[in-house]
């Protein structure tokens, strides 16, 4: 199980990649997360230590693959693409499959060896930001027998990712959330003239094994129960509430950051009953 712990952070719009936010609320397709084995994942207790140094060569990005192979075509001495890969290096696929790709489309030996040597090491992890807005005047609640009065009868966060034959899921209780990050940044929402809302927000961050390359899907929902292991244990309503995102994991990449912005709307006459109003899914790469 997976624990997400507080951090600070920046919602960053640029250089984001696209992470498109599906109309209907459970994956249409059955294979987007595999109904084999999965991995639970208690995210209460992350720490902002756990964010990745920015790693920078020099002030221009990696190489790409298919910008070796353009400079190749372009005419450009395979001396001089080495010179380029050795000060910038190469978020290039490093594998047999890959070089033999750059080989075919007429990259010079030396270029393919300078690859190999420098390209940025492949991703086999991933760094998840998450910001939790806590929206209206409740307050946290302990736990108690689930539908007694002024109880979350939807207290538990949960998101899915798959990562080939395996599904991560991630979980945090709402209620244990408040409690354990008191030390949360408290705002002041105005937009409504005639009702001020506050916000508590709480920021975690923690990384996590994610080794399969390509194109990944999320799912991010409210559930009633703290004992689901993979999305097909949720019930039919606790899958028509969330939301689905698609990402694409690229093989090698400068930066490893998906942020997770989730908000809960407090309810006005049940003062500790949180209800899951929605999320945010961004990437960045590079």
């Amino acid at each position: 199980m997976y624990s997400l712990a507080p951090a600070l952070a920046l919602l960053i719009a640029a250089s984001a990649a696209h992470a498109q936010a599906i109309s209907a609320p459970y994956p249409s397709n059955p294979s987007a997360f595999p109904s084999g084995q999965s991995e639970t994942l208690n995210i209460v207790h992350w720490t902002p230590n756990d964010l990745p140094k920015v790693y920078q060569r020099s002030d221009q990005p990696p190489l790409t693959d298919a910008e070796v192979a353009k400079l190749s075509k372009a005419g450009f001495e395979p001396a001089d693409i080495v010179k380029m890969i050795e000060e910038r290096r190469c978020a290039c696929d490093a594998t047999a499959a890959g070089l033999i790709a750059l080989k075919r489309q007429g990259v010079a030996k030396e270029v393919l060896s300078a690859i190999s040597l420098h390209a940025l090491k492949p991703n086999r992890a991933l760094t998840l930001v998450v910001t939790v807005d806590f929206i209206g005047p409740a307050a946290p609640a302990a736990r108690a027998n689930p539908g007694s009065d002024g109880i979350p009868r939807n207290s538990e966060l949960y998101f899915f990712v798959d990562d080939g034959p395996l599904t991560r899921t991630f979980f945090a209780d709402v209620s244990e959330l408040l409690r354990h990050h008191r030390d949360h940044v408290v705002m002041v929402d105005r937009s409504d003239l005639l009702l001020a809302k506050s916000v508590r927000r709480i920021e975690l961050a923690g990384e996590f094994p994610l080794k399969v390359h390509g194109p990944h899907t999320l799912f991010v929902t409210s559930a009633a129960r703290a004992t689901v292991t993979h999305p097909s244990q949720l019930s039919e309503t606790e899958r028509e509430r969330g939301q689905t995102y698609h990402f694409e994991y690229p093989r090698a990449s400068e930066q490893r950051i998906c942020r997770l912005h989730l908000s809960y709307q407090g309810d006005l006459l049940l003062p500790s009953n949180w209800s899951f109003a929605g999320s945010q899914f961004e990437c960045e790469w590079n």
